[in-house]
C-alpha cells in the first residue's frame, strides 16, 4: 500500500471563514503548477460560496511562508499564464482576503500575497522580490501591484536590490497592514477575522466590488459608478439598525 499523498493547498472552514494553507513545506512551500492548479480549484469554488464563506485567509505550513517559484522542475501549465490567472482570481474574490505571512515570501510568493485585501506580517517574515536574481522579469503581477502597495520608487527598490525586508518594516512601508510578534500573531489574526466575519457580508463584498470596479477612474466617474452600481442596503439592514438601536 503506498501512502496518499497529501493536498498541496488544505482548505479548512469554520464560522464564516475559509482557510486556505499551503502545504509544501519539505519544498519551502515552492510555488509549482500542481499547488496552482490545487488553489485555482478551491478559489473556483469559493467565489461561488458567498452565503457560507464571508472571509478567506491565506497562509502556510512549515517555517516558510513560501520560497516563490519552483525552479526546479518545470512543469506545463494548463493554459498560458495559468499561475498570474489564479492569483488574479485570488484578488477578484468577493470575499475579503487576507494573508497571514510568517518567515520567508519571497518573489513569486510575494505576488501571491499581494492579491490579498489586508497582509497581516509576523516579525519573522520576510518579503523579497528576487526576479533579478535569476535574469526573470515578473509575470504574476509583481510590476503592478507592489507599486500600489509601497509606491513606485520603493517598489524599485525592492525590484533592483533583491533585498528583503522584514516584517516591521514591511508594515512601516505600507507593504503589510500589521505586523505582529509571533508569540501574538495568532491571537492578532484571529481577532482581526473575527471582527471582519463578525460585519455585514453584503458589505464587505459591495465595497470591495466597488473598488475593484473604480480603479483608475477619474474621482468624478468613481463616485457615478458608486452612486447608480452599488449593491443598496443588505437584506438585514432593518435588523441590524434595530438590534443596536432598539424599537422606537
Amino acid at each position: 500500500m503506498t501512502e496518499e499523498t497529501p493536498p498541496l493547498v488544505l482548505r479548512d472552514d469554520a464560522g464564516g471563514v475559509t482557510t486556505l494553507t499551503l502545504n509544501r513545506p519539505e519544498k519551502r512551500n515552492a510555488l509549482n503548477v500542481d499547488l496552482f492548479v490545487a488553489l485555482d480549484a478551491h478559489l473556483s469554488a469559493i467565489e461561488q460560496e458567498t452565503d457560507t464563506v464571508g472571509v478567506v485567509v491565506l497562509r502556510a505550513n512549515g517555517p516558510v511562508f513560501s520560497a516563490g517559484a519552483d525552479l526546479g522542475k518545470q512543469q506545463r501549465a494548463p493554459v498560458k499564464n495559468f499561475q498570474g490567472l489564479t492569483i488574479e482570481r485570488l484578488a477578484n474574490l468577493p470575499q475579503p482576503v487576507i494573508a497571514a505571512v510568517h518567515g520567508p515570501c519571497f518573489t513569486g510568493g510575494l505576488e501571491l500575497v499581494l492579491a490579498a485585501d489586508i497582509i497581516v506580517a509576523a516579525e519573522s517574515a520576510r518579503f523579497a522580490d528576487t526576479h533579478a536574481k535569476w535574469g526573470l522579469v515578473p509575470g504574476w503581477g509583481m510590476s503592478q501591484r507592489l507599486p500600489r502597495r509601497v509606491g513606485v520608487f520603493r517598489a524599485r527598490e525592492m525590484m533592483f536590490t533583491t533585498r528583503a525586508i522584514d516584517g516591521r518594516t514591511a508594515e512601516q512601508i505600507g507593504l503589510a497592514n500589521l505586523c505582529v510578534a509571533d508569540d501574538a500573531f495568532e491571537a492578532e489574526l484571529a481577532s482581526l477575522v473575527a471582527d471582519i466575519v463578525g460585519l455585514s457580508w453584503h458589505s464587505h463584498r459591495g465595497n470591495k466590488r466597488l473598488s475593484i470596479e473604480t480603479a483608475g477612474m477619474e474621482l468624478a466617474q468613481g463616485l457615478a459608478h458608486e452612486s447608480y452600481r452599488g449593491p443598496g442596503i443588505a437584506p438585514d439592514f432593518a435588523e441590524r439598525v434595530g438590534s443596536t438601536f432598539g424599537k422606537r
